[in-house]
């Protein structure tokens, strides 16, 4: 019974912290793991059930949504399946040490692009917009890494939009959110065919995860965007540094 009430605990909070910051993967990994699933096993796990919370995080912003300059909706749609197919496929190769050794390293970067962004976009500006083909890569080595670990997800889409000359915080919110359902489908049909789901946890779990990821996306709407930002990085900083210690 307590197990049960950690899992739902840390799929409702997961759903929401994924439609605003990212990094519900943190939560619902450890969770799982204390319950008994293996840690390759318990990241596929936890990504399912994460799944529905994405898609009810980008409902919440529907109103938000918009790409950045210089892709379509279309193509970001392709971008998103084929990067996340990939990461799945790759997570199915993974050892359980080589997993645990990269995933600080990846929330650490992602954290670090995000809090600079500004200042990177800046730094840009007089070198023109960023091409379409860096733009393309960009957006499918990011799923590519949502397929294969969703935590710090949201943050490295938000670092991305950002990058890319999106300047609208909820439109950004609401795109990630969007991208990180479209990934997180694909690389969930994979998991399940390498079957590393463990299937009851996993659908217990959605059912929080959504509760919280649709509330969380209109509570956000109405944060002011500094405050958001801030704790988009605190967010990164503490699940880095948690994974640290855990290594």
């Amino acid at each position: 019974m307590f197990d049960t009430a950690v899992l739902l605990s840390a799929a409702f909070v997961a759903g929401a912290l994924n439609a605003v910051a990212g990094g519900g993967s943190f939560l619902t990994l450890p969770a799982l793991v204390y319950a008994g699933v293996p840690p390759v096993a318990a990241n596929a796990t936890g990504t399912v059930a994460l799944l529905p919370g994405y898609i009810a995080g980008a409902w919440g912003f529907r109103e938000d949504t918009a790409p950045p300059p210089g892709l379509s909706m279309r193509l970001i749609v392709a971008l998103s399946l084929v990067g996340g197919a990939a990461g799945a496929a790759l997570l199915l190769l993974t050892p359980d040490a080589t997993f645990r050794r990269v995933v600080p390293w990846l929330l650490l970067a992602a954290t670090a692009l995000f809090a600079f962004g500004p200042q990177l976009r800046a730094r840009l500006a007089g070198t023109g917009a960023p091409s379409r083909t860096r733009a393309v890569v960009g957006v499918l080595a990011v799923a590519g890494y949502g397929g294969y670990f969703n935590g710090g997800l949201g943050i490295l889409l938000l670092a991305l939009f950002g990058l890319l000359g999106q300047t609208q915080l909820n439109a950004m919110n609401g795109l990630k959110n969007w991208v990180s359902a479209l990934l997180t489908a694909i690389a969930v049909a994979i998991y399940a065919a390498g079957g590393l789901v463990h299937w009851p946890e996993a659908l217990m779990m959605m059912v929080a995860a959504t509760l919280g990821g649709y509330g969380g996306a209109r509570v956000a709407r109405r944060i002011p965007a500094q405050w958001l930002r801030a704790g988009i990085v605190a967010t990164g900083l503490t699940m880095a540094a948690l994974f640290f210690a855990r290594g």
